[in-house]
């Protein structure tokens, strides 16, 4: 059974391949959001590897900012009165 998975799974893995034009483009889609890679500002090409680390720094990131923001915003709704519109709340945790 276990040798039926496997040949199953290596045919499907075959069929479903990325091919290197599209790691390009999927490279270069990355280089236009990453915000490390964009603001550099460098002619040169930068490695895939690089991008893909990049990547999960910036993805990093966002997950802590993403805690940070949360954590603000418990704070404030435990902190604050029934009266305080909580929609003027979260605006303010974004500026």
């Amino acid at each position: 059974m276990s040798s039926r998975r496997s040949r199953s799974s290596s045919r499907q893995s075959g069929s479903s391949r990325i091919s290197e034009d599209q790691i390009a483009d999927l490279v270069s889609k990355l280089q236009q959001i990453l915000p490390e890679i964009r603001n550099s500002r460098s002619d040169k090409r930068v490695s895939a590897s690089k991008m893909l680390q990049e990547t999960c720094k910036y993805i990093r990131s966002l997950h802590r900012e993403v805690d940070d923001l949360g954590e603000r915003l418990s704070e404030l709704l435990a902190s604050s009165d029934t009266d305080i519109d909580q929609a003027a709340i979260i605006r303010s945790l974004l500026l």
